[in-house]
């Protein structure tokens, strides 16, 4: 047992006894009890049919003799391992995934070919390149596992206590959580008292929900069990916090890789990017090129052999044993040699420059001062760097609304009992119900009091220098309500010894016997408490939740009034609760302790049985009123969805909600305007009308405006179309999404509602459970447009739509760190989200494009004269660049520029493009990697390569090239042989792509001139040298002399300018046509970004005139936003999910 430890972990005692607030060290998960380790599954009596457990021995004691067999089991230790490698596996395992990627398979293929037949170029040629690839790519993957290896040592190897034999032993590795010790042991208070626990805890096995947790404690007294039910308050998951309570004893139950969340670090799959997918696809094109190269020059060459006369020459005679080999096997082998000739048109090292770039370019977004938030001191973070150039492909954007839209910080404005309303620090007027409903709202709840002067560091509860007590909880509406109670008279005092204590307007202490909490769960939407009075000793049960949950229980009381309240409140924008309660009689309670026993011990279908228990005990309950807390709205939310709007996205709202409060905070966040035509789809009109005839009349209503065509044609820019926004709810989308039934006429829903979805410019989804958010990505992902799609929120009930996206970001909001360690990217508030999108994405996405075409163009321009060059030397397989210049082109003359472009680049200024959205439509839908962009690039490789070939060859072949100035002779067009053509062909080559990458350069830095200009002066001097110099590792140096002679001439001097500009003329005229004639909106900003000196008020008027198809500005409704209201379930998947980040004093890595 433990005092703090690593895994998950039962609580079994406290110090000081009472509720723990969210906790934990480095522990297993595990229940407070005392120290142990799981002893091992076992079928559990009377329940023969629940194998799918384990039954833990706390001490490692035996249980009593003729209870239950003692069979000591072996589990997982409490290392938590986070990495992929090992210090023995590395290499192995990182040379399998990667040769598992096609281009380099491709290259190790090459390669072996080399080595094994005879090749026309060295091994070396393909090698190195490869080893290059191979190398820097197994280093990158190596930095990040060393990271969550390090991460991880941290982690197991932080102290942890344990209790061996009465006394408190300290060892390595293990962490705690927020909730209750069992009743039967929690008076335990020392090490000797805990180490006397005798008993047993049976429980499920190890599974990734973090919320859910069955299982039982049997503690034998007198060798007798007593048998108590463990639920997930009385688990302390991995990772948790203590806040309350200095340390707790707790038995370790899921240990290491087996805690709920190492479980849960296992689930993410892994995506893909649209880009990633393009390269592969032109990866397929470039190596079906290569194969039909190497094809016609096979077939070529026997056509050309076919005449005796040019059959192999005399200085390459073939070996009789090569004449007698059969020709099949000849044609196969010169096939795999043309194969290796021509293979560098397949761009090895373009994979490893993405992969660097994607990597470093990701630090970008995380250094970015902009997207800091002082009050969090938070920067941004990036989970997931393979995604960077997706933040620049967003079509839809699904967010959720408390806690990312708004702040999940709640104020109490007013309470409604029997219709009368009721705001702070009002005087009361003794209505009926008034003081039952502030006892109501004083004990239905799960706060805590802390009256410690410091929490995090941070003074609270401080009062005329004397510390006071504050409240609180993982529901920041449960605090507001209870504050609230405090400035209408009733304070929450704290809960001791199971008695709640209240302090009444009378200032006398009311007392009340905490009896059952039933808890709140998503489904039911609402809580309950069961307490007696310590005066009169009345049985009382209190519930509060979402008025849907309540008013159909409700049997009595003043519901109109209430309800009326209850629907303006929404409508202003405030989140509301409704109160009832019931009283009990003693025979009453007898029968609910006796359901609720019977469900809580079960081991199989607990959850189910408790709901049943608590559908029948929260019934003919008597209302009492309700309330309503503010949420107002995060800063510049408004504006950010104004601008994704203006920027071609779609902004769908997902909330748990009801409607009115939802609807309110769309339009106050600008997702619907004034103007904003509001199309219902939910349970109130599909009860009036089929939801078959709701459909069609929806359909008919948004295609007569759009005459058939979706929004996507007017880009949302045209003022004449008429704005049109959904609404629809959890019960109507189950519904649309259920499938059609074979002996039904209904059709298919989902088609029908997604064309709807297309017309409207904003949707919002209320009533949502969060599996349906899941679905609604996953619908929409699936259309037929196939959209790339981008969930944002902050708590747990977000993090399925959040994996379930194509980009998913988490909010480091109050609702713990769950969406966060899900998410891709992470971001401190919502506002970030625009510069993230609109400046770092499509800054990504430009960047990455210009680097994919470009590897593709200059390898075609590196291999397509090898090609041609074959039609002039019999087919022989004779190369044309020396070995030197095949190895280092891609790994050394071209390669920095590139990078540095994919890194730096800036084509327009990055605060134009947060001034004008629209801007980000010019990169939609993956434009600049279309195919008819890919083939221009292409084509333009293929044009430069023969301007190169056939200017050179035109050049050699004139009887007037000279290299002194004089006209040549037999003996000195000797010297200009095969090596000073290919080397002739090579200079302009390096000089015309990498003056083609300085052309497409908008942005100049020292650091650009440096790379492009220090590349060429590389290549110039490795030529020198190369050729200058005579190597003693050399066996024959073919080039000796050549480059120097090449540029002895005054004539390859001319050739070589010539050449370049010839080949990069057409691209120049391309550019310069296009912009005058067919201009996007991006080209004609540029000049004025470029001129841009300071402020960018100066050029705001310019860029209005600029874009003609700019959209009018429309009158926004501006309302103020009463808060959000994301209803009891998004309050509480914050409070299941951030149950102790509201203040953490330290942090651990296990469940306990």
């Amino acid at each position: 047992m433990c005092a703090v430890t690593t895994s998950a972990s039962v609580i079994v005692t406290l110090q000081p006894a009472g509720r723990i607030s969210l906790s934990s060290h480095n522990c297993e998960e595990s229940i407070p009890t005392r120290a142990g380790r799981p002893a091992g599954p076992r079928q559990c009596v009377g329940e023969e049919n629940w194998v799918d457990s384990r039954t833990i021995y706390i001490g490692h004691k035996e249980p009593p003799p003729g209870t239950e067999a003692f069979i000591q089991q072996r589990f997982p230790d409490n290392r938590i391992v986070s990495s992929k490698y090992t210090f023995w596996n590395f290499i192995p395992k990182n040379m399998f995934e990667q040769f598992r990627r096609v281009a380099n398979f491709y290259f190790l293929i090459i390669f072996l070919v080399q080595l094994i037949i005879d090749t026309p170029t060295s091994p070396i040629t393909s090698g190195l390149p490869l080893f290059f690839v191979i190398t820097v790519t197994a280093i990158k993957q190596g930095y990040e596992d060393w990271l969550r290896h390090k991460a991880d040592n941290s982690v197991n190897q932080c102290p942890v206590h344990v209790v061996q034999h009465g006394k408190v032993v300290r060892k390595q590795s293990r962490k705690l959580r927020t909730y209750y010790a069992v009743q039967d042991t929690k008076a335990y208070n020392t090490e000797q008292e805990v180490d006397s626990i005798h008993a047993t805890i049976e429980c499920e096995q190890p599974q990734p929900d973090l919320y859910k947790f069955v299982g039982r404690i049997n503690i034998y007294m007198d060798n007798e069990p007593v048998a108590r039910p463990l639920g997930s308050e009385n688990l302390l998951l991995r990772g948790a916090t203590l806040k309350n309570t200095e340390y707790i004893y707790a038995v370790a139950i899921y240990t290491g890789m087996e805690t709920k969340m190492a479980l849960n670090y296992q689930s993410k799959t892994q995506k893909r990017s649209a880009v990633e997918k393009s390269m592969n696809a032109y990866l397929v094109v470039y190596l079906f090129i290569l194969i039909s190269k190497a094809f016609v020059n096979t077939v070529l060459k026997y056509v050309w052999q076919a005449d005796p006369n040019r059959d192999e020459p005399w200085y390459n005679d073939r070996t009789e044993s090569e004449r007698q080999r059969h020709i099949v096997i000849r044609a196969f082998t010169d096939f795999l040699a043309f194969m290796v000739l021509f293979n560098y048109i397949i761009p090895v090292s373009m994979y490893v420059t993405v992969e660097m770039q994607k990597f470093l370019g990701s630090y970008f977004i995380m250094w970015d001062d902009e997207m800091f938030d002082e009050e969090l001191g938070e920067r941004a973070v990036v989970n997931t760097s393979d995604l960077n150039e997706e933040l620049g492909q967003v079509e839809y954007v699904f967010t959720d609304k408390t806690g990312t839209l708004t702040e999940n910080n709640m104020e109490f404005i007013e309470c409604c009992v029997d219709g009368h309303v009721y705001v702070p620090h009002v005087i009361l007027n003794g209505q009926e119900h008034e003081e039952l409903f502030f006892r109501a709202l004083c004990l239905c709840h799960t706060v805590q009091v802390k009256e410690e002067e410091t929490v995090d560091g941070i003074k609270q509860g401080i009062h005329q220098g004397k510390s006071t007590s504050f409240y609180i909880s993982s529901s920041p509406d449960e605090v507001a309500l209870v504050e609230g109670m405090k400035r209408l008279g009733f304070t929450y005092l704290r809960l001791k010894d199971s008695h709640m204590e209240i302090l009444n307007r009378e200032d006398e202490i009311e007392r009340f016997e905490l009896l059952e909490v039933l808890t709140f769960d998503s489904v039911r939407r609402r809580m309950s408490v069961i307490v007696r009075s310590s005066t009169a000793g009345q049985l009382y049960l209190f519930c509060k939740g979402a008025d849907s949950s309540i008013f159909p229980r409700v049997i009595s009381g003043k519901v109109e009034q209430v309800k009326a309240r209850v629907e303006h409140n929404a409508v202003e924008g405030l989140r509301t609760l409704c109160v009832a309660y019931r009283l009990l009689s003693p025979d009453q309670y007898q029968e609910v302790c006796h359901l609720l026993s019977g469900a809580k011990l079960a081991l199989q279908d607990r959850d189910k049985r408790l709901a049943e228990a608590y559908d029948l005990i929260e019934k003919d309950l008597i209302l009492l009123g309700a309330t309503a807390v503010e949420d107002r709205l995060q800063e510049k939310a408004a504006d950010t969805i104004e601008s994704l709007h203006k920027a071609g996205m779609k902004v769908w709202v997902l909330t748990g909600d009801k409607m009115e409060t939802a609807a309110a905070t769309c339009y106050a966040s600008k997702l619907f305007h004034r103007n904003t035509q509001i199309l219902e789809l939910t349970t109130k009109r599909t009860e009036e009308q089929s939801l078959h005839d709701v459909l069609f009349d929806l359909s008919r209503t948004v295609l007569r405006q759009h005459g058939g065509m979706t929004r996507d044609t007017f880009s949302g820019l045209s003022g004449d179309c008429t704005d049109y926004g959904l609404i629809i709810d959890g019960a109507t989308l189950s519904a649309v999404m259920r499938p059609p039934q074979e002996d039904s006429n209904s059709g298919n829903y989902k088609e029908i509602f997604l064309e709807i979805c297309r017309n409207c410019s904003a949707v919002l989804c209320c009533r949502m459970a969060p599996l349906q958010k899941a679905q609604i990505v996953k619908l929409i992902k699936a259309s037929k447009e196939h959209p790339i799609t981008l969930a944002i929120g902050d708590g747990a009930n977000d993090v399925s739509m959040i994996l379930e996206a194509h980009v998913g970001v988490g909010i480091m909001g109050k609702e713990g760190r769950q969406a966060v360690r899900n998410s891709d990217y992470a971001i401190p508030k919502f506002r970030h989200l625009k510069k993230m999108l609109l400046v770092h994405g499509h800054y990504y996405y430009i960047r990455i494009s210009e680097l994919v075409q470009y590897f593709f163009y200059k390898n075609v321009c590196f291999i397509f004269p090898q090609f041609l060059y074959q039609f002039f030397c019999g087919f022989s397989q004779q190369p044309l660049y020396d070995t030197a210049y095949l190895t280092l082109y891609n790994i050394s003359f071209t390669s920095l520029p590139i990078l540095l472009y994919s890194l730096i680049e800036q084509h327009i200024n990055m605060d134009i493009l947060k001034k004008d959205p629209s801007l980000y439509r010019d990169i939609a839908k993956n434009s600049l990697l279309r195919w008819p962009i890919f083939i221009y690039w292409t084509i333009l490789g293929v044009y430069d390569a023969i301007v190169m070939f056939f200017g050179a060859y035109f050049l050699f072949d004139n009887t007037t090239f000279t290299s002194n100035g004089q006209l040549m002779t037999t003996n000195t067009q000797m010297m200009f042989g095969n090596w000073t053509f290919g080397t002739l062909v090579f200079t302009v080559l390096v000089f015309t792509v990498t003056f083609k990458l300085a052309l497409d350069t908008h942005y100049w830095t020292w650091i650009n001139h440096f790379v492009i200009w220090g590349s060429l002066i590389f290549f110039v001097v490795f030529s020198l040298l190369w050729g200058g110099i005579i190597w003693p590792f050399l066996n024959y140096q073919r080039m000796y002399y050549v480059f120097m002679q090449m540029l002895s001439s005054g004539p390859a001097w001319l050739s070589i300018i010539l050449l370049i500009t010839a080949s990069l003329l057409p691209d120049v005229l391309k550019k310069v046509i296009w912009r005058a004639l067919w201009p996007t909106t991006t080209e004609r900003i540029q000049p004025l970004s470029l001129k841009a000196k300071g402020p960018l008020q100066t050029l705001a008027k310019k860029i209005q005139e600029v874009q003609d198809n700019q959209r009018p500005p429309k009158e926004d409704e501006v309302r103020m936003v009463k808060g959000d209201d994301d209803d009891e379930e998004e309050n509480k998947g914050a409070h299941d999910d951030g149950r102790g980040d509201t203040g953490k004093k330290e942090t651990s890595d296990d469940d306990v």
